[in-house]
């Protein structure tokens, strides 16, 4: 029916994609993997520390408002894939070995220094964060010349030869602190759009406790959202690598161009109620690349930007492995998200799950329900914004075998991102994103 958005841009029917499902998932279950979040626990516990630094505001509303969702437990998925690429690839690249002198494992570079500089510069009208006062200026009218410092002293000479060596992986595994950084600008980026989706989606909740809009208000969760983006901006520029920079701020227009998507209206000239082949695939059509451009795009083009900046370049399949990885792995995450809409219950609210279909989407399980009973067509067109239409839905989509389906299409995407880590040497950290890609199927929240 439908077709997906697999690996190195090659589309394959779902049906094909299928039948890999049993003998990839049933050999991955033979050896033991080591656990992702124990094996980059010190990085990420840094990065969540470091977010009260990079985030403060002379405002207080504006400083809580950005650090609301900050303060809050958090999977941390995105910096973890960050993390766990750069460890799965640091070696492997061409630029390694300028990567890594620029680090300054003995002497740190004026670019490693560069990152923990003031987000404002010092030199020009600039606001204060009050969090690192040392590092900031108070707002002054003034402005002042100062003359350029020459760190042509400090440049370290790299003391790997390119020419004479085979890449290997760095043992013992190395994060560079551009990588570090890099892990939580993707994590603002991810959490600025969650309080701009907050305002759109008018979510009273998130996770259990007040949603930012609930608790702030719509205008300052858009204005937090605004701030988070812009200092994420700048720590990006900081790390001196147009590529990685070209990538992340590609996710920011995609994470627009989703929200858009998920807008628009399942289109059916004939506005029949018979879930015919072309409707449907348009519906599907619609629905995964929404799909990519607001969950799969970050993870992808956050764990290639990882490798980039960990001296892979063009030619390089490393780039590749880990772009096909994160956007196969997101994929299978928004469903398995979506699954669990219909599978669990909103304890606070008092109600049963369904809170996609209160907001008029229409995900991988109903569009799967379609195809069983026809009559959920004119509540899909509708948006399900009559009287009983959310009810009648869900009652519709768990009759079906909608959620069951739309499981495995999520465990078909997870086993190709764990296939597409075949290129990489073997490693921790290769075997952790392998176990990874089971326990984003397994999850329950």
């Amino acid at each position: 029916m439908q077709r997906s958005y697999l690996p190195f841009r090659r589309s394959i029917p779902i049906s094909r994609f299928h039948r890999s499902i049993n003998s990839v998932s049933t050999a991955a279950k033979c050896t033991p993997r080591p656990d992702p979040f124990a094996l980059v626990a010190p990085q990420l516990a840094g990065i969540r520390d470091e977010f009260i630094h990079l985030l403060g505001s002379a405002h207080p509303g504006l400083d809580d408002i950005a650090k609301y969702y900050f303060l809050r437990p958090s999977k941390q998925l995105r910096p973890l894939l960050v993390l766990l690429f750069s460890q799965a690839t640091n070696g492997l690249g061409k630029h390694w070995p300028a990567k890594r002198a620029a680090s300054g494992q003995a002497r740190p570079s004026d670019r490693v220094k560069d990152l923990d500089r003031p987000l404002s510069r010092p030199d020009v009208l600039n606001d204060w964060n009050p969090r690192i006062p040392d590092k900031t200026t108070a707002f002054s009218p003034s402005f002042s010349l100062h003359p350029l410092e020459d760190h042509s002293s400090n440049s370290q000479a790299s003391s790997f030869d390119p020419l004479n060596s085979t890449p290997s992986l760095v043992s013992p595994s190395i994060i560079l602190p551009t990588q570090e950084r890099l892990a939580q600008i993707v994590e603002m980026v991810h959490a600025a759009s969650l309080l701009h989706d907050d305002v759109i989606d008018e979510s009273p909740l998130r996770r259990g406790t007040a949603s930012a809009p609930e608790a702030f208000g719509n205008k300052l969760s858009v204005l937090g959202g605004n701030f988070i983006l812009g200092r994420a901006s700048t720590a990006l520029a900081r790390l001196g690598d147009p590529e990685a920079t070209e990538l992340i701020a590609s996710v920011i227009a995609n994470l627009v161009e989703g929200e858009i998507l998920q807008m628009q209206d399942v289109k059916s000239p004939e506005k029949d109620t018979l879930a015919s082949s072309p409707v449907v695939n348009n519906a599907w059509t619609i629905y995964l690349q929404k799909t990519y451009m607001k969950t799969a795009s970050l993870m992808a083009k956050g764990v290639r930007a990882a490798v980039v900046l960990g001296g892979c370049t063009d030619g390089e399949v490393y780039k590749e492995v880990a772009y096909a990885y994160g956007r196969n792995l997101g994929i299978a995450f928004q469903l398995v998200d979506d699954i669990l809409d219909y599978e669990s219950a909103d304890d606070a609210l008092g109600k049963p799950g369904g809170a996609d279909l209160q907001l008029g989407l229409t995900t991988g399980p109903a569009l799967y329900a379609w195809e069983e009973y026809p009559e959920l067509g004119p509540l899909i067109h509708r948006k399900f914004n009559q009287q009983g239409d959310v009810e009648l839905a869900r009652e519709l989509v768990r009759k079906s075998s909608g959620v069951q389906r739309t499981r495995d299409l999520a465990l078909a995407y997870a086993n190709q991102a764990r296939e597409v880590l075949k290129p990489l040497p073997d490693s921790d950290a290769k075997a952790a994103l392998g176990e990874l890609t089971e326990r984003v199927i397994k999850r329950k929240s």
